[in-house]
């Protein structure tokens, strides 16, 4: 029995040229051997299952080949080439450095680089996974990799550049391979299926390409696994049920029944994903993707993006042309926003239904609004009845017309229904859809509003007229008394109250200032509208003098006296003595109480 070989190792390319989708990294490495300028040092980095670690061997074999062709590649056919094929070349070490991280294995290798080849020009040291190496490793490793022998050259493969020293970075030739593309990635599995007499669709081998994420061996695992499922006949939905990826049908149908209003289906769809085991964050994610290709489907320039077969690319272009800029604008950012808040929701069912919701209501009213804009976040009622009446009334003369009014509702007598009077009722009401500021001046004369409403409006516009009347009385009183007031005469408790208010309201950052602010009392000056503040120095001065204008608008405002006043000047010798110690205060207090001093001598009193 012949043994298995998976088709990642099997068809592992062996040519520059048979490497799937790093056209650019394998044509400068070619240049590169053909003109003799090859560096000491190169650094492979990229995702998984690209090429790093493969095109690191075809450069190792080529650059030894005895050989070589006009194109750059390898004979295949000389002692080296041989030698490398069949696995016993001593000129290729390979080294894992996921499991050889430490500073012997590094003096190991560098021991073994001293040795020239025996057969070839070079020996090429392959270490793979190289940001697992330690950091002692990496210190031991720098000297060798920045001065090599001649004949050795090192290529260094990573997943993870952002973990690589710059040490070692600014020593290496680094080359960045790129995921692989689904058209190359599908056209390299109808390859590799034709050669292994496997029935695929294409459909099927574009769903395992996006599946892996460009990575090609991914993709190659995937496609054996499938092919074991099938035996050997890879369709479409064989390969969503053997994968558990969601059909491409149920993104359709359900934008159908989103374009129609059909919550309901939309909400059935969704509990039948939930029992084929889908997770929500998936479903919703796959259809925000679903609207991107349909937006990108509009338009023949951005169509390369959408990365499909060709069946269902045909049933995008069909879907795209029922669905406007505008509603897949809105569509879009309502999936975005329930990801996003996908992970922190406790009820994260109800979270999707929601968004499905407002999905299905998004084209009910129309899309007046700007595309790109954020949908409003509003729920209709889902479930309609059909046999409610809707009452309305269309045109509103001065003296309303009771025969038009239905007998279930009463009409209301002697009174005038005018613009003034319907307009609190136009701001409250949905069916106008419109905003008090943006309505014209014949919708204003023409108001529609709901008769069932017309009783409540009414009264409500009179109270809001009579509260109108009233707000003017009191402005006329207010404007009267403010004239009495303006010079209102005050205490000097009054002024020391507002000016400790007025330094309450300073700023946090002004907290040192508001202290010593409080610390200080204005003196009323025989005029009683003037007064002096006295400060220790003139620093503190200049501050005051700063604030003067401030102070004086306050403290009319909240005095009413516009004649007020102030003062600032620094205290001359022995006007004012602070107590800042201990000791000070008590003789400043003993002054003001002899009796303080009794109380000390009479218990042997001392101070703290």
């Amino acid at each position: 029995m012949e043994n298995y070989v998976v088709s990642a190792r099997k068809y592992r390319p062996a040519t520059f040229d048979t490497v799937v989708g790093q056209r650019a990294l394998t044509t400068t490495l070619k240049h590169a051997i053909m003109s003799q300028k090859l560096a000491h040092a190169y650094l492979f980095c990229g995702p998984r299952g690209v090429g790093k670690t493969t095109c690191a061997r075809i450069f190792a074999k080529t650059i030894n080949c005895f050989h070589p062709t006009s194109g750059g590649e390898a004979c295949n056919e000389c002692e080296s080439c041989r030698a490398f094929i069949e696995q016993r070349s001593y000129n290729i070490h390979e080294l894992d450095a996921a499991s050889n991280n430490s500073v012997e294995d590094i003096r190991s290798l560098i021991e073994q680089v001293r040795i020239p080849p025996q057969i070839g020009k070079y020996k090429v040291y392959i270490i793979d996974e190289v940001h697992m190496l330690s950091q002692a490793a990496f210190n031991a490793f720098l000297k060798t990799l920045e001065e090599p022998p001649s004949h050795a050259i090192f290529i260094l493969a990573t997943t993870e550049k952002h973990k690589i020293l710059p040490t070692i970075l600014s020593r290496c030739q680094i080359y960045d391979f790129s995921r692989i593309g689904i058209g190359d990635m599908v056209e390299h599995l109808e390859n590799v299926a034709h050669k292994e007499h496997i029935d695929a669709e294409v459909e099927a081998l574009n769903v395992i390409a996006q599946k892996a994420d460009g990575g090609m061996r991914d993709a190659l695992s995937i496609f054996d696994q499938v092919a074991s499922f099938t035996n050997g006949h890879i369709t479409y939905k064989s390969v969503i049920e053997n994968l558990n990826v969601l059909d491409y049908e149920y993104y359709f149908q359900l934008t159908e029944h989103i374009l129609a209003h059909r919550v309901v289906d939309c909400l059935l769809i969704f509990n039948e994903i939930l029992r084929r085991g889908f997770d929500g964050n998936h479903f919703i994610t796959g259809l925000s993707s679903h609207f991107r290709d349909l937006l990108v489907s509009r338009d023949e320039a951005t169509l390369p993006l959408l990365e499909v077969g060709a069946s269902i690319r045909e049933r995008y272009l069909q879907q795209a042309k029922k669905c406007s800029p505008v509603f897949l604008y809105k569509a879009m950012k309502l999936c975005n926003d329930c990801d996003l808040n996908y992970r922190v929701s406790k009820n994260k069912r109800l979270l999707v239904e929601l968004t499905l919701i407002q999905l299905a209501q998004l084209t009910d009213d129309g899309e007046d609004s700007v595309g790109g804009h954020s949908p409003e976040q509003a729920i209709k009622p889902i479930f309609n009845d059909k046999n409610r009446i809707q009452l309305s009334v269309q045109t509103v003369d001065a003296q309303p017309n009771t025969s038009s009014i239905p007998v279930s509702v009463q009409p209301v007598k002697n009174i005038q229904l005018t613009p003034e009077t319907i307009k609190p009722l136009q701001s409250q009401s949905k069916e106008e859809g419109k905003d008090k500021s943006s309505q014209t001046k014949a919708d204003r004369e023409v108001p529609v509003m709901k008769v069932g409403r017309i009783g409540l409006s009414i009264h409500r516009s009179q109270v809001q007229n009579k509260e109108d009347v009233k707000t003017d009385e009191k402005a006329n009183d207010s404007s009267a008394t403010e004239d009495v007031y303006e010079n209102k005469p005050f205490e000097e408790s009054d002024l020391a109250f507002c000016w400790r208010e007025f330094a309450a309201k300073l700023p946090k950052e002004e907290a040192a200032n508001a202290a010593r602010m409080m610390n200080i009392s204005p003196h009323l000056l025989n005029d009683q509208h003037t007064f002096e503040v006295v400060v220790d120095n003139e620093m503190v001065q200049k501050y005051i003098q700063q604030l003067v204008p401030h102070i004086e608008s306050y403290l009319r405002q909240r005095l009413h006296n516009r004649n007020i006043a102030m003062i600032v000047r620094v205290s001359v010798t022995n006007e004012h003595i602070r107590a800042y110690s201990h000791l000070e205060r008590f003789q400043l207090m003993s002054k003001k109480n002899p009796d303080l001093l009794k109380l000390k001598e009479t218990f042997g009193l001392e101070l703290s």
